[in-house]
């Protein structure tokens, strides 16, 4: 069995594992509450689970990075992850309490949500290592989130909502056979004890050093600024009479945008910087934010849904080889948290509540308030390309 495995190319077992994680969130993403809805559980009720959700994330992220950091096998840490996940959800199915609902969604959503740094990190250093492209794998994760957010939403309107919670938890049973597929990413002792010593720096001075904190603030200021479109561009284009199916395409473009780039990245972008791929992103969000507050047309909102592949796809893979190149290995897994919790917890909640505002005053134009962290955004991606320009 660990020979045959071994004969397997290791970005194809990150691959498989990016693709059954994927294949289960996609569906955890948009229908879990749908699913909090057929339990009988009230709107109010469905917002406390789903921000529960969301704050586990910001809790379990961290902390079970700073459990990968240490772990003697970083695939143990990912094995981890997914493992507590399908019990949670599992957990889910005889539960009718509201108050237990939330409490579970929470755990779960920290556990499902938590492995996404950790993976990330092992996969970029593999990658590094063992001269992979990162790209091609995370893309097939794209691609099967897609086919998990069509095929669940079809599910449910044959059996119902129940169907939710039930394809989650497939896609992170999945998941746990292929975690253990990964290779077991070991970590190897220092030969020598002054090795130990410097390596052994702290987490708040290791996350100061070569340019870190701007690359966070970027990062965070950047997926955060999605926040408007994450929240009302469905509301809001479907209130300006596009149908709900041309919606359901321009975000199918948005994604088809993302899984082209990570595919291609390793070619198109091979010799470009991890910083210029975080200021291209910065650029596009500006662009793209202030022309969709335009009410464009149908027509034009197509193409500017391709600008996905960089407000996403270039900030997402520009930080994460930014923090392989710049963070100490052995907090690796706690920097993706970190970011993960930044700006896909906090910033992203702060802007998500700032556009409920903006939509109630403004309608679609309010896409225009989140050209303002993206406009911050670029300033520091700038800085943070002419630091490392002067670094000796």
């Amino acid at each position: 069995m660990l020979a045959a495995l071994k004969r397997i190319p290791r970005k194809t077992r990150f691959a498989l594992f990016y693709g059954a994680f994927y294949l289960g969130f996609g569906a955890y993403l948009p229908y879990m509450p749908v699913w909090f809805e057929g339990r009988g559980l009230s709107p109010e009720m469905i917002g406390l689970a789903t921000g529960a959700a969301m704050a586990g994330r910001v809790i379990a992220a961290p902390l079970g990075a700073a459990f990968a950091d240490r772990a003697s096998r970083r695939r143990d840490a990912v094995s981890a992850f997914v493992l507590a996940a399908i019990l949670l959800f599992l957990a889910h199915i005889p539960a009718t309490n509201p108050w237990l609902i939330v409490a579970l969604a929470g755990l779960a959503g920290g556990a499902l949500t938590g492995v996404i740094p950790v993976i990330d990190s092992f996969a970029v250093r593999e990658a590094s290592r063992r001269r992979f492209a990162f790209g091609p794998p995370r893309a097939f994760g794209s691609a099967t989130f897609i086919i998990g957010n069509i095929a669940c939403g079809a599910l449910i309107g044959w059996i119902g909502n129940e169907a939710a919670l039930y394809w989650t938890l497939s896609g992170v049973g999945l998941a746990v056979l292929a975690s253990l597929m990964l290779p077991e990413g070991r970590r190897l002792p220092p030969a020598r004890q002054t090795e130990v010593d410097a390596e052994d720096q702290g987490l708040v001075q290791a996350l100061k050093a070569n340019g870190l904190p701007l690359a966070f603030v970027i990062s965070a200021l950047v997926q955060g600024a999605h926040g408007f479109y994450y929240g009302f561009s469905a509301v809001a284009w479907r209130a300006e009479g596009i149908p709900s199916f041309a919606v359901g395409c321009l975000w199918a473009t948005g994604v088809a945008a993302e899984i082209i780039f990570l595919w291609q990245s390793d070619r198109w972008f091979k010799s470009v910087s991890p910083q210029i791929m975080m200021l291209m992103g910065a650029i596009a969000s500006v662009l793209r934010w202030g022309f969709l507050a335009l009410s464009p047309s149908l027509a034009l909102l197509f193409p500017l849904q391709i600008l996905h592949a960089f407000t996403f796809g270039a900030t997402y893979l520009g930080f994460l080889k930014f923090a392989a190149a710049n963070a100490p290995e052995r907090y690796g897994a706690t920097t993706q948290a970190l970011n993960s919790a930044l700006s896909g917890g906090l910033v992203l909640a702060a802007a998500t509540s700032a556009s409920g505002f903006a939509y109630a005053t403004v309608g679609t134009a309010g896409f225009a308030i989140m050209t303002l962290p993206a406009g911050i955004a670029v300033i520091c991606a700038m800085l943070l390309s002419r630091r490392q320009k002067i670094t000796p």
